[in-house]
């Protein structure tokens, strides 16, 4: 990791706990903004000890944008979970198959850069 790469880690690693010390729930019950921070603190902390050792240039590079799209996501709607996404189901493929495997490669292709790790996690 060059060192460039390093300081835009550790500064969007700082930016969420900053969001997360500031963050204010939309319901504005104050039970519900402490579990909303710890959870914003939880998942920082689990996915970037999770990547700590990835050295592939454009695996960094995409967990950042996954990183600063969550941020925007999650100011932009005051929500700190991961919006949903509705995919069809694969209720139609065979079990095994090209039509599964297609199937299968499209939900990977179609699922949006702010959900790729929270699967991983959750």
């Amino acid at each position: 990791m060059t060192p460039a790469t390093r300081q835009e880690v550790l500064g969007l690693y700082r930016k969420v706990l900053r969001i997360a010390r500031t963050w204010q729930s939309a319901s504005g019950q104050a039970e519900e903004t402490m579990r909303e921070k710890e959870y914003i603190r939880n998942e920082a902390r689990t996915l970037f000890r999770k990547n700590r050792n990835v050295t592939d240039p454009k695996l960094i590079k995409q967990c950042i944008e996954e990183c600063e799209a969550r941020i925007e996501i999650g100011l932009h709607y005051n929500i700190p979970y991961p919006r949903p996404i509705h995919l069809p189901p694969m209720g139609l493929a065979h079990k095994q198959g090209r039509t599964l495997r297609h199937q299968e490669k499209l939900r990977k292709i179609s699922k949006p850069i702010y959900l790729k790790s929270h699967d991983e996690v959750s």
